[in-house]
Parts: structure tokens; sequence; C-alpha cells
């Protein structure tokens, strides 16, 4: 039983001895030694690493890059208007042994430092903006500014600012629905304006094609009236020259067609010999025809 209670003191010990004398950094961070306050080592090597017991203490450092989500903020650009922006940074421990000596090597303390910053220089350069800029593609420009000179500022801290974007920008409620019914508003206005050219464009295009439509019609009847001239004059000069070969042959066919006409119902004719419309009816011109 001793043996036992024995062994178990001395492995306490050894144990007790390996942190008094030894620690170990992981991959994914560094470590810092201090002693008295003062930063005598940073290790960054992964593996084991050696330390005075007691006079000296170790902080531990991520050494991957961390996101800080920065609280919403109102800001107001250059057109007085009101805007809610959500941002967030992505940033690393650059340089450890600042970074202890200025944050206390607190990851708290870096991030309410870069939520100060980045928000200040966020505002500063917003407020000189419009709205509609601030929403539009120029934004990307906007925040490649802020974190430039971001970058400066907390280089001072040991921290490396490697970007900073904007989540969501919107507008308070207070001012979403008068904002939208502006919109709303000038889309009804624009879509009035385009109805208004489409029915001056519709007018134009029909009293185009009325007028084109007279015009045609216009000289349809023009050519008719030519036409029908022609075709009378063509039919007067043949019966001018039938006429002119016989004279009592066409008397004759023209007597027979108003016969025809005038007697076309029951009718009837008191004959008299001197009627000189009736003569082709009278025995003697008829006997004079058929001899002829």
């Amino acid at each position: 039983m001793k043996k036992v209670l024995t062994i178990f003191v001395l492995l306490v010990i050894v144990i007790a001895s390996f942190n008094l004398f030894f620690f170990t950094v992981d991959e994914t961070e560094s470590a810092v030694v201090k002693q008295f306050g003062d930063v005598v080592k940073v290790a960054k090597t992964p593996g084991l690493h050696t330390k005075l017991p007691i006079v000296q203490d170790i902080t531990y450092l991520e050494d991957r890059i961390l996101s800080y989500d920065i609280e919403p903020r109102k800001l107001i650009t250059s057109d007085q208007k009101h805007l809610l922006v959500n941002n967030y940074a992505l940033w690393k421990i650059e340089d450890s042994k600042k970074f202890v000596q200025t944050m206390n090597g607190r990851r708290s303390i870096a991030q309410t430092r870069i939520d100060d910053i980045v928000y200040s220089n966020l505002r500063n350069k917003l407020a000189s903006e419009t709205f509609n800029d601030i929403v539009s593609g120029k934004r990307t420009k906007y925040l490649n500014m802020v974190t430039e000179e971001s970058k400066k500022q907390l280089k001072d801290y040991g921290i490396k600012l490697i970007d900073v974007k904007i989540k969501r920008a919107d507008l308070p409620e207070a001012n979403e629905e008068a904002v939208y019914e502006r919109m709303s508003s000038s889309r009804k206005q624009r879509a009035r304006e385009i109805r208004a050219e489409g029915n001056r464009e519709s007018d134009k295009i029909k009293a185009e094609a009325d007028k084109r439509a007279k015009i045609i019609v216009a000289e349809a009847e023009r050519e008719a009236q030519v036409l029908r001239g022609e075709g009378d004059a063509k039919a007067l000069q043949i019966y001018s020259d039938t006429y002119s070969e016989d004279k009592e042959f066409y008397q004759f066919w023209r007597s027979l067609n108003s016969y025809k006409e005038s007697l076309a119902s029951k009718s009837t004719i008191i004959l008299n010999d001197e009627m000189k419309y009736l003569e082709y009816f009278n025995p003697k011109k008829g006997q004079y025809e058929v001899e002829k």
C-alpha cells in the first residue's frame, strides 16, 4: 500500500514539475511568456516549450482569423437619410507581443476597440455620401476605404484588420413607409407618363393610317373616274363610228331598244301615222325597211 502511495505522490510531483517548467503550443495558437508583467518571449512554433516556474506565466492567443459582428448603428447620409447599418469585421492577431501589451491579451477588449475605430470611420465615410450611392455598387469602394483607414489605426494594437463588410443597410422603420410611398408614387407617375406616351403614339399612328387610307381611296376614285371617262369616250367613239357607217340602221337599232324599254310592261299605245317615234310600226316604213 505504501509503495502505491509513494508512486502516486511521485507521479503528482512529476506532473506538477512538468507544468512548472514546460508548456505546449497548439498549431492554431501562439503563446506569450510574461515575467513580472513584461513580455519576454513569444512562442509561435507548435510543440513543447520551456519556462521559468512561478516567475513566468503564459497567455495563449488565437492565431486564426476571427470575426466580430458590430452592433447595428444608425448613420445619417449626406442627403439626410437615416440608415441602420449592420456590419462585421474580419481580423487576426498579427503582433502577439504588442497585442498583449495594449489589449492585455483579451479578445473582448480588442473587439471593443475594433468596434470603436471601424464604426467611427464608417460613420465619417457614409456621412459624406448619398443614400442612393451607399445602397448601390459604390458601397464596396467605400468599405475598402474604411478597411484601409481602420487597418492603419489598429496596427498599433497588434491587430491586423482583414476586411469590413456590411450585412444589411436598412432604413429605420419610421422612415420605411415614407420611402416606400415615395418610390410607389414615383413608379405610378412613371407608369402614367409611359401610358400617356403610348396613347399619343397610338393616336399618331391611327391619324397617319386614316390619312393614308383617305389618300388611297381618293387615288382609287380618281383612277376610277379616269377609267370611266376613258370608257365613256371609247363608247362614244364606237357609237360615232357605227353611226357614221350606217345612219339609218343605227337609228333603227336605237328605236328598237327604246321600244323594248317602253313596252316592257303592259301598256296601251294609240298609234298615229304622224308620230315619228312610232314610224317603224308604220306598214309602209316596215315595208321599206324589209325591202331595204
